[in-house]
Order: C-alpha cells, then sequence, then structure tokens
C-alpha cells in the first residue's frame, strides 16, 4: 500500500475528522473553564478546523481516485 492509498484511506480520513471535532469541542470547554486563554482556545479551534477541512479535502480525493 503506498503512502497515497495509506492517506486517502478510510481510516484515516474518518479519524482526521474526528480529532478536529474533539480539539474544537475542547477548545470551547476549556475556554469556558477559563483553563486556557482565548488566544490558546482559538489556535486549538483552528487546529480543529484545520484537521477537518484536511479530511474533507482527503475525503474528496478519495471520491475522484475511485
Amino acid at each position: 500500500m503506498t503512502r497515497l492509498e495509506t492517506l486517502l484511506s478510510r481510516e484515516v480520513v474518518v479519524g482526521l475528522a474526528i480529532v478536529g471535532a474533539f480539539a474544537s469541542t475542547l477548545a470551547s470547554w476549556l475556554q469556558k473553564r477559563a483553563a486556557v486563554g482565548e488566544q490558546r482556545a482559538r489556535q486549538l479551534n483552528y487546529l480543529g478546523y484545520g484537521c477537518m477541512a484536511f479530511s474533507m479535502a482527503l475525503f474528496i480525493a478519495a471520491g475522484f481516485r475511485t
């Protein structure tokens, strides 16, 4: 299995989406509890949305590949 096939696999795509959703949820929860500052929560939120966007791009690429 090549690196591209691994990257486009269902497990990687779904895993990235889950990691992104978890990071965004965690950012909101930590900010609500005043455990992190606004800037750090925003960075974590951007990370989460970035993971989800990358997951969507991989999903589209996998669709074109089949």
